[in-house]
Parts: structure tokens; C-alpha cells; sequence
């Protein structure tokens, strides 16, 4: 076949057989806030990024230095940190803590990104942040800086006993890095955000290690040799104790399923992991080396919490299921290294006949690394933007498909991109949509139970 660029025959109002009827875009963010809300915090965009702690720390010293109010988890790394924070904040929560969760990005509703144990912000708590911050707001500050201290302050407000925050980019310019953790974790370190973090793995390195803090626990997950001897040499100039993956916590899938830890005091034989793929048994691994972190510092967690949080996390767009025949997939794997993730677990399935990939990435991704190995396993490729000022031009994308695939499309959005990968797949083919978080979201808006996503963050 030949490469197409043209539209699906679908046209709005069309029948489509699965998922249902597929509501119509929407602005990307933030959602569901009250009109006011909503226009300030869009207004913010226009500072775009900005890597620095000294704007944010004086904001929240105005307000009281609500970061310092509870003691807090730092988690950074290329892929898997939101991973690990939500596995983290379940075992916490199961252990009858308090616990604040700050993630980013949120994939439907804005109030995902702040939780305290199972519940979402409250649109009335949100009012309540966003006025207060503004209120205190005297210099332009960013959407995120903004939004980091509407975290803060919202946990200072709901007394948590512990905070779980992951990083935004990088570590040690992002604004979570105002908070003074009791351990620090890095997932993984590969090349990202290369423009503001650097193109050296060295450069990236010690940026993302800048949230270790001196004599406080540091767990990593990390393996190339060069990233493990700087995380070394900056935990002993810091008099922090490094815990490693494979050295000092172990991890490995049992043959029926279950995650076997060897820890640094503790064992667990038979856990229930319900994140799907091989890499979730790294982030779980690390996740469980924080909960014995915090056992060593006095923190009360049953190996009963630990098991119960464990099967009972959540944690949405990675490798998640949302329809079967034609089962549809989610992973918001953004950079070559969770693509390189996401293709070993695709490659692991081998139920289903043919793989549609739909793709859309942001302008700063290393997009002809993410896509060539998509295209290896891929039996068509759908392109399309994800409705965000940064989205990388489908025109761009097509030009880099098409080198490594013959049967590349593009869609005039995600919408559109869903009805032709259901137009053409068959009930034992497979549907991934994958190469940003944003494309993500806008997907997992189409399937009807996301309706029922309830302020408790459950289904």
C-alpha cells in the first residue's frame, strides 16, 4: 500500500461503532473550572516555560510557606515518576495517612493533577487556591508555578500528613524542588527537554539529581553506568544514602503474575500490580524501597497496606485499556525511552491480529526516535496534533513516518484520528494511541466512562 494523507470518510454526526458518540473538542486547558477561574489561569500561558525557584519561593513565603507544612516526597526521572507517586500515595493511603498527590499533566480533568487520598480538588477548594494565590501574586509568575503553589497550599488547607510530589521538568530549577523532601527519588535518566535540561545524559543527570537532599534517603532506579556514578558522587557530597534497583532493592515477575521484592529489610513474595507492562515492575520496585525508606524513619506501614495499596492503584493513560474488540490502548509514552516501554509490552502481546498506531507528539520530542521503532511493529499509522499550543505539525510527522512505514495517514485532529483507526480495525485487531499525554487525554475524553469519573478519582 501507499502512504495516504487524507480524511476518514467519517463525517460529524456519522455512525461510529465503537466507542459511541465522540464529544466534540474541547479547549486542552485547563478543564471544568468556573468561567473566571478558567480565564485566569489560561491567561498565565502566555509566560510559557520558565525554570527558576526564586519567583515561586517568594510567592509562597507571602503565603505562609505552605511547602513546609508537612513533610514530602520528591519524585523526578524521564519516565515513570507519576508512576511510582501513584503507587506510593496508595500504600500511604492504605496505611490510614493523610496523603496529598500533586502530578502533572492531568489527562481529562483539571482537578486529577491535586488529590488528597482518593479525592480530587473540589471545584469550590480550587476557587478557594486560585483566589488566594492570586491574591498574593505581585510578579508574573507561570501557569505551572501557579499551579504548584495551588498544590501546596491545598494540602497546608487539608492538614495531609504527607505530600507525594512529582516533578514537572527536570529537578533542580522546576517548582517542586522548593520543597524540602524526607526522600528523593530519581526513576530514570534519558534524554529529554534537551533545550532547557542539556544533550548530555551528565547535563541531564545533574539537573534531575539537584532534588537529593543532603543526609536524606535517595532511591533510584536508574542503570547506564555513567548516570550511576554521578548520582554517586553527588549522594556523597550530600551525605545522602543511595538505595539502587538490582543492588540494593530487587524486583522480578512471578509465573502467575505477581511482583516478588526483595527490599533493603523487607521481602514481599506475591504482590498484585495491576499497571500493565514490565517496566511498572521497575517503578514499583522503586516505589517500595520509598515505603521502606519511610518505615525507617519512624513511618507505621503493615505489610497488609503495602499489599492493599498496591492492587488497589490507579493510574491512568499508561498502557491503559479502554475498549476490547478491537481492544483500544493509552500510553502516554513522550519520549524515545517510553516508547522503547511501550513497544516491548506491545511486543510481549502477541493475542491480537494487526497494531493501528495513533500518533501525536509535542514540537520538543525527538520524534523520528519515537516513531521508527512504532513503525517496526505497526501495521498502519494514523498522525494527528493533540490540541496544544506546542503540538508538533502532522505535515512534520508524515515527512518522518513515511521513511520508515508505507501505510501512514494523517487526521485533521484526534477525534478524527479514532474514527478512522475504528473504521478500519477488525475485533482482534489492536487500537494504541500513544506520543504525548495531551493526544492522551483528548482520546480518553471519547470513550463513555469517563463520564463516570467521580471527585474521588475512581471509577
Amino acid at each position: 500500500m501507499t502512504s495516504q494523507r487524507r480524511k476518514s470518510r467519517f463525517t460529524p454526526g456519522s455512525h461510529i461503532p465503537h466507542p459511541g458518540s465522540i464529544p466534540p473538542r474541547a479547549t486542552r486547558r485547563p478543564e471544568h473550572l468556573p468561567e473566571d477561574g478558567l480565564a485566569y489561569l489560561a491567561s498565565l500561558d502566555g509566560m510559557g516555560i520558565r525554570l527558576g525557584l526564586d519567583c515561586v519561593q517568594r510567592l509562597l513565603e507571602k503565603m505562609g510557606k505552605p511547602h513546609l507544612a508537612y513533610p514530602s516526597i520528591l519524585i523526578g526521572g524521564t519516565n515513570g515518576k507519576g508512576s511510582v507517586a501513584a503507587i506510593t500515595a496508595s500504600i500511604l493511603h492504605q496505611s490510614g495517612y493523610r496523603v496529598g498527590l500533586y502530578t502533572s499533566p492531568h489527562l481529562v480533568d483539571f482537578s486529577e493533577r491535586i488529590r488528597v487520598g482518593n479525592r480530587t480538588i473540589s471545584q469550590k477548594q480550587m476557587m478557594a487556591c486560585i483566589d488566594r494565590v492570586r491574591r498574593q501574586t505581585t510578579e508574573p509568575v507561570t501557569w505551572f508555578e501557579f499551579v504548584t503553589a495551588m498544590a501546596f497550599l491545598h494540602f497546608a488547607k487539608q492538614h495531609v500528613d504527607i505530600a507525594v510530589l512529582e516533578v514537572g521538568m527536570g529537578g533542580r530549577l522546576d517548582a517542586t524542588n522548593v520543597a524540602d523532601p524526607i526522600v528523593s527519588v530519581i526513576t530514570n535518566i534519558s534524554h529529554e527537554h534537551t533545550a532547557y535540561l542539556g544533550t548530555r545524559l551528565s547535563q541531564i543527570g545533574r539537573e534531575k539529581g539537584a532534588i537529593i537532599r543532603e543526609n536524606r534517603p535517595f532511591i533510584t532506579a536508574a542503570k547506564q553506568p555513567q548516570v550511576i556514578r554521578l548520582l554517586e558522587k553527588m549522594c556523597r557530597d550530600k551525605g545522602a544514602a543511595l538505595y539502587r534497583l538490582g543492588e540494593d532493592f530487587q524486583v522480578r515477575k512471578n509465573r502467575d503474575g505477581t511482583l516478588h521484592y526483595r527490599g533493603l529489610k523487607k521481602t514481599y513474595p506475591s504482590l498484585t500490580c495491576p499497571l500493565q507492562g514490565r517496566h511498572q515492575y521497575d517503578n514499583a520496585g522503586a516505589a517500595l524501597a520509598v515505603i521502606e525508606a519511610l518505615v525507617e524513619q519512624g513511618y507505621k506501614i503493615s505489610g497488609q497496606a503495602v499489599a492493599e495499596g498496591m492492587r488497589r492503584v490507579q493510574w491512568g493513560g499508561r498502557l491503559e485499556i479502554v475498549q476490547e474488540n478491537p481492544l483500544v490502548l493509552l500510553d502516554g509514552a513522550h519520549n524515545p525511552a517510553g516508547i522503547a516501554a511501550l513497544c516491548r509490552a506491545l511486543g510481549d502481546d502477541r493475542r491480537h491480529r494487526r497494531l493501528i498506531i495513533i500518533f501525536g507528539a509535542l514540537s520538543d520530542k525527538d520524534t523520528a526516535r519515537m516513531l521508527k521503532p512504532l513503525c517496526r511493529l505497526a501495521h498502519r499509522i494514523i498522525l494527528t496534533e493533540p490540541d496544544v499550543s506546542r503540538a508538533l505539525s502532522s505535515d512534520i510527522l508524515f515527512s518522518i513516518a513515511t521513511r520508515y512505514h508505507h501505510h501512514v495517514s494523517v487526521a485533521a485532529d484526534p477525534r478524527e484520528a479514532l474514527r478512522m483507526a475504528l473504521e478500519s480495525a477488525g475485533p482482534s485487531d489492536r487500537i494504541c494511541i500513544t506520543g504525548s499525554l495531551y493526544l492522551v487525554g483528548e482520546i480518553k475524553k471519547a470513550f463513555p466512562f469517563h463520564r463516570d469519573y467521580d471527585k474521588r478519582g475512581q471509577r
